[in-house]
Formats: C-alpha cells, sequence, structure tokens
C-alpha cells in the first residue's frame, strides 16, 4: 500500500498545485474585493454560489476527457487520445455557449432570491461578467483534462500559476481604477477572471499542440470527422458527472441563499468559511484526479488488483491530509478571516463556521476520492444518485430544520453540509468496495 500512497502522492503534486492556483484567483478576488467593502464581498458571495453552479456543471462534462484518455492510454491506444481531445472541444465548446447563456438568465433572476437589497445590482452585473469566462475556461479545461489522462501534468501547473499574476494585474486595474481606467470595483473582479481564463487556455492549448511529448497523440484541431460514437461516450460520463457535481454545489449554493436571509454579516462570515474550507478542498480534489487517472490506466491495462490499490491508496492519503488541515482550520480560527475583513462580528461567527470546517475535512476529501475512484471506472449513475440523495434528501433539509426550526441559525444550515458530505463518503466508498470486489471475482 506504501507504495501506491507514494505513487498517487508524486502524480498528485501538480494537479493539486494546479487545483490551489485556480483556487487562489478566488482567494485573491475575495480579498481585493473585501478592501472594497463587506457588500461587496457580500455581493460576489451571493453571485459566486450561482455562478457555481453553472461552472461545475461544465467541469463535470469536461472531466469525462480524462478517464477516456487514460484508459486509451493505458491500453496503447496513442490515436484514441487525440480523438478523445478533439471531439472533446467540439462538445465542451457548444456547452460552454449554453452555459454562458444560462449564467445570463440566472443573473436576471437574483433580484426575485429575497436577498439584502443592497447587494442585488451589483452582484447581477457580476455574474453577467463571469458568464462570458466560461468559453475560455471550457478550452482550458479540455486541454488540461486530456493532459492529465496522458500524465503530461507540468505544463497546467505552471500555466495556472502564471494565471494568477495576470488576474492580480487585472484586479488592481480594473477594480481599484488604475492606468487610466475607471475603478469598476466588483465588476473588475470579473473582467480580470476573464482575462486570466484567456490566458490559461491559449497557453495550454499552444503548448500542448508545440510538445514534442504530445505528438504520438494528435492533438491537432485537425478533425476527420465529427465521431458520434466518441460523443456518445463522453457525454456517458460527464452528463451524470456534471449532475454529481452540481448537486454537491447546489447544496452549498442553496444553503448561501439560506444564509443571505439571515442578512449581510451572515452572508459574509459564510463567504469567508468556505472561501476556506475550498481551500483544502482543492487539494483532494487534486488528489482525486490523480486517483481517476491511476485507476482508468490501469482499467486499460486489465489491472483489477490495480484498481483496487490505486483507489484505496488515494483515499487513505487524502484523509490524511484533510485531517491536518481540520487541525490548522481549528487553531487558527480566529486568524484566518482577518485576511478578509476587519469587522469583529463576521470575524466572530467565521471562526465558529472553521470548527464545523475542520470536522468535515475528512468527510469531504473521502466523498471526493470516492467519485473520482468511481469515474475512473466509468460507473456513474448509481454515485450520481448518492449524491442527489446525500445533499438534497438527507442533509440540506437537516440544515433547514436546525437553521430555523430549532433556532441554530448559520450554524444549524453548515451542521447540515457536515451530515452531506460524511453520508456522500460512506457510500461512495462502499459502492467502489464492492464494483472492484466483484471485477475481481468475475475477472
Amino acid at each position: 500500500m506504501i507504495p501506491d500512497i507514494k505513487k498517487t502522492l508524486l502524480l498528485s503534486i501538480p494537479i493539486v498545485v494546479g487545483q490551489l492556483g485556480q483556487m487562489l484567483m478566488s482567494v485573491v478576488d475575495n480579498i481585493m474585493v473585501g478592501k472594497v467593502g463587506t457588500q461587496a464581498l457580500a455581493a460576489a458571495s451571493l453571485a459566486n454560489s450561482l455562478f457555481m453552479l453553472v461552472m461545475v456543471v461544465g467541469f463535470g462534462l469536461t472531466v469525462a476527457v480524462t478517464p477516456l484518455t487514460a484508459i486509451a492510454y493505458g491500453a496503447g491506444r496513442d490515436e484514441e487520445c487525440g480523438i478523445v481531445l478533439r471531439q472533446g472541444i467540439l462538445l465542451n465548446l457548444f456547452f460552454g455557449i449554453v452555459l454562458c447563456g444560462i449564467t445570463i438568465i440566472l443573473s436576471e433572476s437574483i433580484q426575485f432570491l429575497n436577498q439584502p437589497e443592497e447587494i442585488v445590482g451589483s452582484a447581477s452585473v457580476y455574474l453577467k461578467v463571469l458568464g462570458f469566462s466560461m468559453l475560455p475556461l471550457m478550452l482550458f479545461q479540455s486541454y488540461r483534462q486530456f493532459a492529465e489522462g496522458v500524465s503530461f501534468l507540468k505544463p497546467a501547473m505552471i500555466i495556472t500559476l502564471l494565471a494568477n499574476l495576470v488576474n492580480i494585474l487585472a484586479n488592481w486595474i480594473f477594480i481599484y481604477g488604475h492606468l487610466g481606467v475607471t475603478p469598476l470595483g466588483l465588476t473588475g473582479a470579473g473582467i480580470a477572471t476573464i482575462s486570466s481564463r484567456t490566458f490559461m487556455a491559449i497557453a495550454l492549448m499552444v503548448i500542448i499542440r508545440k510538445s514534442s511529448k504530445m505528438k504520438r497523440f494528435d492533438p491537432t484541431l485537425n478533425y476527420r470527422k465529427i465521431d458520434l460514437s466518441m460523443m456518445k461516450r463522453l457525454l456517458s460520463i460527464g452528463i451524470p458527472a456534471g449532475f454529481q457535481y452540481f448537486f454537491e454545489v447546489s447544496a452549498f449554493s442553496a444553503s448561501g441563499i439560506m444564509i443571505g436571509w439571515m442578512g449581510t454579516i451572515a452572508l459574509a462570515a459564510h463567504q469567508i468559511a468556505l472561501n476556506l474550507a475550498s481551500i483544502s478542498f482543492m487539494v483532494a480534489m487534486g488528489i482525486s484526479s490523480a486517483a481517476t487517472i491511476r485507476v482508468s490506466t490501469a482499467v486499460g491495462r486489465k489491472d483489477i488488483h490495480g484498481i483496487r490499490l490505486a483507489g484505496f491508496s488515494a483515499a487513505i492519503l487524502c484523509a490524511g491530509f484533510m485531517a491536518s488541515a481540520g487541525m490548522v482550520f481549528t487553531l487558527f480560527r480566529f486568524v484566518l478571516p482577518t485576511l478578509y475583513v476587519s469587522e469583529k462580528e463576521v470575524i466572530d461567527i467565521s471562526a465558529g463556521l472553521l470548527v464545523i470546517v475542520a470536522f468535515f475535512q475528512v468527510s469531504d476529501g473521502i466523498q471526493s476520492i470516492g467519485l473520482g475512484i468511481l469515474r475512473g471506472i466509468t460507473d456513474m449513475k448509481i454515485p450520481t444518485l448518492i449524491t442527489l440523495a446525500a445533499y438534497w434528501l438527507i442533509g440540506l433539509p437537516s440544515g433547514y430544520v436546525m437553521a430555523f426550526n430549532l433556532d441554530m441559525g448559520i450554524y444549524g444550515v453548515w451542521y447540515g453540509l457536515l451530515i452531506s458530505l460524511t453520508a456522500s463518503g460512506l457510500f461512495m466508498m462502499l459502492r467502489f468496495n464492492s464494483k472492484s470486489r466483484k471485477a475481481i471475482l468475475n475477472h
């Protein structure tokens, strides 16, 4: 088991750094927007909650590229890897346009969500701007997922880190108004997001097409045909994966809307706790991606024992990291919120939420790994139902009851999230254990 944990760790490091790089952009956005004021931070929280609903569906659609590429790579079918990329780009750009339109429609619905009146207008404009970043994001994700499938990991990591510099510079220019630009506040953060994501997409596309290591897979855009059978395979993984992400993130978004009923201060505290929790979750996501790659490659090699070792070693690695992250959140719960705001009431509420965040770290990591390793064996339908049940039938109703019927307020909502993540993680790992055992028995 130790050698497998080491393999997963080494594979996950560049993915984790890239994930943290993307998360850092969000953290920087919130810190720089927070300097404008609590209202701007609350508006960002609301808009980001809604945008995440759309963005994670896009992520789900693109992740299908990784297991299909890795399976072909593990089986030695290099030409098929390039086919997966090309057909994936077509699908993902089409869905990028659709998701952009959905985001614009969502921006007009904010006024009906019973949110604080002072944040509705700026949140709506910010959400519209974010919508236009979907196209470069979907293009970047297509190339990134392909690169992960063939274990070509460092370029995406480096590009993401460089994109942070682009994002900081663009934020400085457009949020605060420098170099002759009118200060745009929260809207400026959206423009900076578009700028950094466009840079990422173009840079990764150029590197993959020019790399000598990639030539064997033919990562060019030389389309011979629209491969309907490959598109069907991509959709059979991508659509359920999109729903999986949607059910989870929509539960967090619904929680944000409920907390919005409690006022601007509660919403700002929620955004801080969620933003910090997302940092450790990005590490879990990186380990999960590495697990998907290892499991899928083992599937291509028809190595059943390798599938189980890759899956369970990733779960152990991720649980260890997330437990450590929980200790950090507990010990520094009054310090970390001061990176965002100076208001004592917001800091105190955020500190209380970080204790709950600490408790659900391991559950959050395990459910992420469970989804990744099940995706690696292309098991999609039952995990999708598990996410629906865990978040919408168990966790969210529990959070509502605790918050409003038992008068636990914002903490009740977050206890509901703790229940959701624990249920999801437990059932995902039970599912993987059952499926992989059956594969051994049938082998």
